[in-house]
């Protein structure tokens, strides 16, 4: 069990979002979610940071069937690993590590020198927000765990790791899978793209570019088709789109780039999560 380096915030304790209600602000029920059934914690050690990326291999690779290289087999690692603070969700009765996210922060966004987002698109008109903001990334939840109490786990420990930390803005890539019904197509992804700039585009002045575009134009974009429950998420927690997806050939998905903006929490969800 190594330590990992010091981290570049205070990583306070962290716990469930309360429990004494029997939905959660946007009407979800908390399916399979007893009080004590889960538990939230920022990874301390190697060993723990381990463990979050065999979950991610399990989802991305084995799972969804992404093509990542990685030195460790049966590990999802990426240059960024190192460098971001690594959230965890427990089954409290088996301590399997069930849900993970990763967090990138402003100062350890400068020391490796861009954000996982950078990558794959072009970030130019965020740069007036950098010093207050986040990257969100590898998301993902074991697959007999996917209910919407592991989600507002995650979701309530990183509002209060932002509001703590004084940060206000958190970006990151929301993937839709290019295969649907067993036909690996772009157009899925197209008609939600159709469907969010009408109503979640952002303002101008925070639309970014895509680096490898999706080619929406040659695609049929008239599908009725909700978002990935994911992306639904954010967008109830006031969520904007910033531009046109792109194409991640690695993860053979589509990626949408997204900005949530505290100040921007629903009033529902700002007494959830803050308590305000």
């Amino acid at each position: 069990m190594n330590d990992l380096p010091s981290t570049t915030y205070p990583l306070s304790p962290v716990s469930l979002p309360r429990l004494d209600r029997p939905e959660s602000p946007g009407g979800e029920a908390f399916a399979g979610v007893r009080p004590g059934s889960v538990e939230v914690a920022w990874a301390r050690h190697l060993d723990e940071v381990r463990q979050a990326q065999r979950l991610r291999y399990e989802v991305f690779i084995n799972e969804m069937g992404a093509r990542l290289k990685t030195p460790i087999p049966g590990h999802d690692i990426d240059i960024f690993d190192d460098y971001c603070e690594h959230l965890l969700v427990r089954d409290a009765h088996t301590r399997e590590v069930i849900g993970t996210y990763r967090v990138l922060t402003p100062a350890q966004a400068l020391r490796v020198g861009s954000t996982y987002s950078d990558t794959e698109f072009d970030l130019t008109r965020l740069r007036s927000l950098r010093s207050r903001m986040v990257e969100l990334g590898r998301s993902c939840v074991h697959a007999q765990h996917r209910h919407g109490g592991v989600i507002l786990a995650l979701w309530g420990a990183l509002a209060d790791f932002m509001v703590r930390n004084k940060l206000d803005t958190m970006v990151g890539c929301a993937s839709i899978p290019m295969v649907r019904n067993g036909v690996v197509s772009g157009d899925a992804a197209a008609s939600i793209w159709r469907q969010l700039r009408q109503t979640h585009l952002a303002a101008i002045e925070y639309q970014v570019l895509p680096r490898l575009p999706l080619p929406v134009e040659c695609l049929d974009d008239s599908l009725e088709i909700d978002p990935p429950a994911l992306i639904k998420g954010y967008l109830r927690l006031g969520a904007r789109v910033l531009g046109a997806p792109a194409w991640d050939p690695d993860f053979n998905s589509a990626d949408l780039p997204m900005m949530m903006r505290i100040g921007d929490l629903p009033a529902r969800y700002r007494r959830h999560f803050l308590g305000v």
